[in-house]
């Protein structure tokens, strides 16, 4: 009497969940592999992470959020934020196919960040700097009324402190949203620049890719020392824009980083992962201080050294 429900639930409770298991697909999360948009090896996102987000077997410099870059520039990965001033949301009520603040909402949810930019103080190698990052996950790093918030914000903080102000830009140009107001950022955070140049303090540019439209023509070109990320695209008007409109076939390599320093228009081309080390060298020199010392430890006093020598 009782073998037919014992028999019935030994197959349904045992047998056929171990046979489903077998033959089931078994589900990988998405987040675990990224494939490199330039040669097409699939990365393990630990390792990607650990090498900051460049691909190990093609050298093809990633998109990295700012807080990842300041984690990994920042001694102890340590550093204080800014705060920027809040803008108007929506002034002119715009609306394409969704409203601005509905498209805003969305970047906040992807990007887990308020705006476009994120401002910070920290001390790289035992030097204290303030550090400006875009985010191009953020509506292609636009620039609106808060970026200029944040690039005057942190002018304003590196004059007060008396620090070098180090910017990563990365951006699609002006945002549209914001109209004529966006394209007012650009004079503002010119005048914000002087401010740091009439401090007789250092203003570096880390371009990184792409750099494009009204903060090329503003902001970004118009620091002290000009470093690019390799290959990074850097530009007023994209390849696409100048070839339709001049009808001719652009140089290899046209607007990127290598061929604009080949160029005259910036300073030096350095890899993400000697960026840390390149960036002390230029503000101490610029700064008037000492090299920065090897290692994460300070100089060692005069007695400990005279001991080690005469051992």
């Amino acid at each position: 009497m009782t073998e037919g429900p014992f028999r019935m639930n030994w197959i349904s409770n045992y047998v056929r969940p171990k046979i489903n298991s077998l033959f089931s697909r078994r589900e990988v999360p998405e987040n675990l592999w990224t494939k490199c948009p330039e040669c097409g090896t699939m990365l393990f996102h630990r390792e990607l992470a650990d090498n900051l987000n460049v691909c190990s077997n093609c050298e093809h410099h990633m998109a990295i959020t700012p807080r990842d870059r300041f984690t990994k520039l920042f001694d102890g990965g340590i550093f204080v934020e800014i705060k920027v001033p809040d803008v108007t949301v929506d002034p002119l009520q715009f609306r394409d196919q969704k409203k601005y603040p509905d498209r805003l909402k969305a970047a906040q949810k992807a990007s887990g960040e308020k705006e476009a930019m994120l401002v910070v103080t920290g001390e790289v190698a035992r030097t204290p700097i303030v550090a400006v990052a875009q985010d191009f996950s953020f509506m292609a790093g636009s620039m609106g009324m808060y970026v200029g918030n944040a690039i005057i914000a942190a002018a304003k903080a590196a004059v007060e402190m008396k620090r070098p102000l180090v910017l990563f830009s990365a951006a699609g140009g002006a945002r549209m949203q914001e109209g004529i107001l966006s394209l007012m950022q650009m004079p503002r955070t010119t005048v914000a620049v002087q401010m740091l140049k009439e401090a007789g303090l250092p203003y570096v540019v880390v371009l990184t890719h792409p750099t494009t439209g009204g903060v090329t023509a503003s902001y970004a070109m118009l620091g002290d020392v000009q470093i690019a990320e390799p290959n990074a695209l850097i530009c007023f008007a994209g390849p696409r824009v100048i070839e339709q409109t001049i009808r001719e076939k652009l140089p290899e390599g046209f607007q990127r980083a290598e061929y604009l320093l080949d160029h005259g228009m910036l300073d030096r081309v350095t890899h993400r992962k000697k960026m840390r080390e390149e960036l002390v060298t230029i503000v101490r020199m610029l700064s008037g201080q000492s090299p920065a010392i090897a290692g994460d430890l300070p100089a060692p006093a005069l007695a400990t050294a005279a001991a080690t020598t005469a051992t």
